[in-house]
């Protein structure tokens, strides 16, 4: 928990210098979603591996974001009906497996919004389910846009951890059920300790 504290800390002393960065590359209206994606990426990637130098790896995240951006921003309206040769949406069934995990995590993301605070999970579910912009939701919520960005950070962090919780205590109750789908959809015999 000290480790995410520091990080969200470094975060909010710094989020001006990002602020600064990106807006000399996307528009005014994008900058809050871009900042807050600079938060999440990082926050994800400290999870996998200790950054060293985290505002670089901010500030870095951040120019990438907005670059990108940007570049599918000019892009979007370019395309002619030639450059879709390979249909857009893969043709292929996903396997039970993964439409199992799939459906699972989703099930862990519901109950992981559902035990946020009331405040929390509306900015949260208006972001991430919704797509809207921070502008968007303060304005829809009556709050200020620090407020919103204060608690889809927060409902984020708790989700993660809510969900990677769920994740470790399912992976041993399947342990303990005996039982476990091999990729042929065949049952392997487990034992539990």
């Amino acid at each position: 928990m000290e480790k995410t504290v520091k990080l969200s800390d470094i975060f909010m002393g710094y989020r001006g210098n990002i602020r600064q960065l990106i807006s000399r590359i996307v528009k005014r209206d994008d900058i809050d979603d871009i900042v807050q994606e600079t938060f999440i990426r990082t926050y994800e990637a400290d999870l996998k591996q200790k950054i060293k130098y985290v505002r670089s790896y901010m500030l870095t995240t951040a120019k990438n974001l907005a670059l990108n951006h940007s570049a599918r921003w000019d892009n979007k309206f370019n395309d002619s009906l030639e450059d879709f040769t390979v249909p857009p949406v893969e043709l292929n069934s996903r396997s039970f497996e993964e439409d199992f995990e799939s459906q699972e995590k989703f099930l862990f993301f519901c109950r992981a919004a559902e035990q946020l605070p009331s405040s929390v999970r509306k900015c949260f579910v208006l972001k991430k389910v919704y797509g809207l912009s921070q502008k968007e939701i303060a304005q829809y919520l009556q709050l200020s846009e620090s407020t919103v960005e204060k608690h889809v950070a927060k409902g984020l962090l708790k989700s993660v951890q809510f969900m990677q919780e769920m994740e470790h205590n399912s992976g041993q109750s399947t342990q303990i059920k005996g039982s476990k789908i091999t990729s042929k959809g065949k049952k392997k015999r487990v034992l539990s300790k």
